[in-house]
């Protein structure tokens, strides 16, 4: 009698195929082949191709990608970790994407190129059509409820409308003819505080200035140089309505902070994104000896540690460098480190903390005294 779980010879056949290829491609996988021939197809690691660089301002650009068959879509306000090499190291950064879904399948991400920044430089200025990058699949909290109509404030700064647009684009898609009217739309009302340096650095002013002369949103642009940096004192002058209305707010910490002590007294609504860490005065820093390396750094108390080894030539684990993908984590074996969004400090003391040590992100730490990494 034939055993129930005995292999079919088709099974057994199929079984051999694999372990010959597997062997002719040796050391190499046949997946591995696959991947020159095939980078986007399901199942491979998530990966993306550039396929246009459309330049918004002197220091920032569009990056339109088409994603390998098995990204999940996303969710207008949601931003997507990208990597890229750049002088053969892998770096991850976060960047929101800047379309709601696409009939083309495509997504899209803008770039502000930032002073000393190796990742945003290259998008901007030296990537190419035709390179693949790795993507993971889009998260992000800061997006609008549901389909209901909304009355909203979106107060954006900088490259703090990145996220804003992609939820403007879905409710009123922009194109050559000018602003199309959608019935699932015309019952929003929204006003955008759109704030940039000066008017040529303003990303995507262009887009919201058609939709104001469209009627589909009230746009209140202030630039630095003309109205000087803006005080949230003057929203309610800006925006008279301002109690009606839930803020939704991008940008750097200062901006954000500022709101949300505002909107906290006046017992307002409000929902932020920021990409940036804000720090604080971070103490006297120390030493930070990196065992396994060997190297020992002295570090002052506001550089990252990951910033700092980096410098000094040793690789280290990376990710989004935003203290939010915990990409960069390693063993704290001991000493004490501080946070530079909060000022808190995280010890590790041989003997009574865990002989592994205690994970710390590099990336938003800085030395608070002397500290070994298990690195």
């Amino acid at each position: 009698m034939a055993l129930l779980d005995a292999p079919r010879p088709s099974s057994r056949l199929r079984d051999r195929a694999v372990r010959f290829v597997e062997a002719a491609t040796t050391p190499l996988l046949p997946a591995d082949y696959l991947d020159l021939f095939a980078p986007l197809r399901s199942g491979a690691d998530l990966r993306g191709r550039i396929e246009q660089v459309i330049p918004e301002t002197s220091d920032a650009a569009t990056i339109v990608i088409r994603p390998g068959a098995d990204w999940a879509g996303h969710v207008p306000g949601q931003y997507i970790r990208i990597g890229i090499d750049v002088d053969g190291v892998r770096h991850w950064r976060a960047y929101s994407l800047t379309h709601g879904p696409r009939s083309d399948s495509r997504i899209s991400i803008t770039v502000k190129a930032v002073p000393d920044g190796k990742v945003s430089n290259h998008l901007v200025h030296d990537s190419r059509p035709g390179t693949l990058v790795h993507l993971e699949q889009a998260t992000g909290e800061f997006v609008l409820p549901g389909d209901s109509p909304v009355k909203a404030l979106f107060v954006t700064a900088g490259s703090g409308v990145t996220p804003v647009i992609g939820m403007l684009r879905n409710l009123f898609p922009v194109t050559d003819e000018g602003a199309i009217p959608l019935q699932r739309s015309k019952d929003h009302d929204i006003v955008v505080v759109h704030v940039a340096p000066s008017e040529p650095d303003s990303i995507f002013i262009d887009n919201l200035r058609t939709l104001d002369e469209a009627g589909m949103i009230r746009l209140v642009d202030r630039y630095d140089d003309v109205h000087g940096v803006l005080d949230v004192n003057q929203l309610e002058a800006l925006v008279p309505d301002l109690a009606e209305r839930t803020t939704y707010a991008c940008g750097p910490s200062g901006l954000l902070d500022a709101l949300g002590a505002h909107h906290e007294a006046a017992g307002l609504d409000l929902f932020t994104e920021q990409f940036r860490p804000a720090t604080v005065v971070a103490g006297d820093g120390g030493t930070l000896a990196l065992d396994r390396s060997g190297v020992t750094l002295e570090l002052d108390g506001s550089t990252p540690l990951l910033d700092a080894a980096e410098e000094a030539g040793v690789l280290m684990p990376s990710g989004c460098r935003m203290g939010v993908c915990f990409g960069c984590v390693l063993p704290l074996k001991s000493g004490a480190v501080r946070d530079l969004r909060n000022g808190e400090i995280t010890t590790a003391v041989p003997g009574e903390t865990d002989n592994g040590g205690v994970p710390i992100q590099t990336c938003i730490n800085a030395a608070a005294g002397p500290c070994h990494l298990d690195h």
